[in-house]
């Protein structure tokens, strides 16, 4: 797999630790997406990889897609999607080994898409979950528009996506987001127990369950990440979009128009 730049990498006894570290909130760039897209291939392929870990470094697990990375009016967003994400979530949920989501702090955007990729969520007190996306005038993606609803109902689905509130680990936790919410401190210790315990299970069981579970439940997810893709290639298009992008970066209060 060689060095990677922004993903530290830990194994110990069959659980693989990845743990996101690009400064200043572990925000995406094509960089960093490669980078996870090879490790779960490395989970994948390799047998001494019973169990992975996903977590981020500081006070982000990831705050998504680093919106100084790319410029808007030479980007498609369909393409990017399909270039970036949508390959995480896939691969994330086509890995037949337990994912465990250790959140250790805010989960924005395409940050919260891949926390809800992982398959158990361990929550540190002090994280928080943002669907960030209509922050910046954008509409949802990275199957989150599939994994909320299923994980904690529609009507809390739309109050995360129109207020663009903060949900704290303890109302996570409330409305199912995720399964364990734990002092910070002792976050590492909690997730290491669990991810001991998975990986010294029948991890092909486990897998094939996964599998199974899927399919019951997000057979749908290749077809809602395209249209998520078409209808982010829409919002990124809107003026609103450029407002919320400007306002970000002159951390100001944007001033939306709805179009």
């Amino acid at each position: 797999m060689g060095d990677l730049q922004f993903i530290n990498l830990n194994q110990t006894d069959g659980v693989l630790t990845a743990a996101l570290n690009r400064p200043k909130a572990n925000a995406f760039d094509e960089t960093m997406v490669e980078e996870l897209i090879s490790v779960l291939k490395t989970a994948q392929n390799d047998d001494s990889v019973r169990c992975l870990v996903l977590t981020g470094t500081g006070r982000f697990f990831s705050a998504g897609q680093d919106v100084t990375a790319f410029n808007r009016e030479e980007v498609s967003f369909r393409e990017h999607l399909h270039r970036t994400y949508n390959r995480v979530i896939t691969k994330m949920h086509g890995l037949e080994k337990p994912i465990v989501g250790a959140i250790n702090g805010h989960a924005v955007g395409a940050g919260l898409g891949v926390a809800l990729a992982t398959d158990l969520r361990v929550a540190a007190e002090s994280a928080s979950f943002i669907y960030g996306f209509v922050g910046i005038g954008l509409s949802a993606d990275s199957g989150t528009s599939l994994a909320m609803p299923l994980l904690i109902g529609l009507a809390r689905t739309m109050e995360m996506a129109f207020t663009n509130r903060a949900i704290t680990a303890q109302e996570a936790l409330e409305w199912g987001l995720v399964n364990k919410v734990v002092p910070d401190d002792q976050l590492e210790e909690a997730v290491n127990e669990l991810a001991s315990k998975l990986a010294k299970g029948p991890t092909r069981a486990i897998g094939l369950s996964k599998r199974a579970i899927h399919r019951a439940s997000m057979a749908s997810l290749s077809e809602t990440l395209k249209y998520e893709a078409e209808l982010q290639e829409i919002a990124g298009r809107t003026e609103d979009h450029a407002e919320g992008v400007a306002a970000f970066l002159e951390k100001r209060e944007p001033k939306f128009q709805g179009k």
